[in-house]
């Protein structure tokens, strides 16, 4: 009976194990702002990575919208082509300067970036692909401790989503906005983060799920197997 009741505590450890891993993939399908490596310096530079899942059965992801806060100064902005994609960096002129993270006056700064497919390109309708847009962006601001980077989502049906809400508690929103976190300088001339390297990349939350579910699911093999040699070994006792 103890053997009994050791395979179905077993069987419902790793069960449980496979649920959280599966969650921890749907929880991520969101619009998110990635860093390789270390996080940026304020009064630096950063290399981000957007992913861009779709998640509409009936319809492709064929443009993107990303958003900087004017109050950010950021007065420059680079992307690596994506083929099958056209981009465009826009600058807002402002009645007034402001000052980015070294201290220095800027007049007209990067406000926008915008990705836009090709006929015949983009991502596809469904819910498996997703597309990944790099950019760098500096000078960082000295004043704030994170970047929210709101972004718009639109498909090829005409339906936009806004990625643009703030998390204030401990539940996270619907479409909450990209967030790049920002350490505090270093002394660093240039502070950027980490160069790209090739291979894909998730947020700390979404890797710390995917980690604990691959725990869960190594535990719970573990235990199923010394549960079948417990059973096993009381077999031949037996005979």
């Amino acid at each position: 009976m103890s053997i009994n009741r050791a395979l179905r505590a077993t069987v419902l450890v790793t069960t449980f194990a496979v649920a959280g891993l599966l969650g921890a993939g749907v929880a991520s399908a969101h619009v998110t702002a990635n860093v390789y490596g270390s996080e940026p310096q304020k009064g630096g530079s950063a290399a981000i990575v957007f992913r861009v899942p779709n998640e509409e059965q009936d319809a492709g992801t064929n443009k993107l919208e990303i958003d900087f806060k004017p109050e950010y100064a950021i007065s420059s902005v680079r992307y690596r082509p994506v083929p099958g994609w056209t981009a465009q960096v826009e600058k807002t002129p402002l009645p007034s300067p402001v000052k980015n993270g070294k201290n220095l006056d800027v007049t007209n700064p990067v406000t926008k970036i915008i990705f836009t497919a090709q006929p015949g390109s983009g991502i596809a309708k469904g819910a498996t692909e997703f597309q990944e847009f790099e950019i760098t962006a500096s000078t960082l601001p000295s004043n704030v401790d994170e970047l929210m980077l709101p972004t718009i989502q639109t498909y090829d049906n005409g339906q936009v989503v806004r990625w643009d809400q703030m998390q204030t508690g401990s539940e996270e929103p619907e479409h909450p906005a990209p967030v790049v976190h920002l350490t505090a300088a270093t002394g660093d001339e240039h502070g950027m983060s980490a160069s790209m390297t090739t291979g894909s990349m998730t947020t700390s939350t979404d890797g710390t799920a995917r980690w604990l579910g691959g725990a869960g699911l190594i535990v719970g093999a573990l235990g199923l197997g010394a549960a079948i040699g417990a059973v096993l070994r009381g077999r031949k006792a037996a005979k």
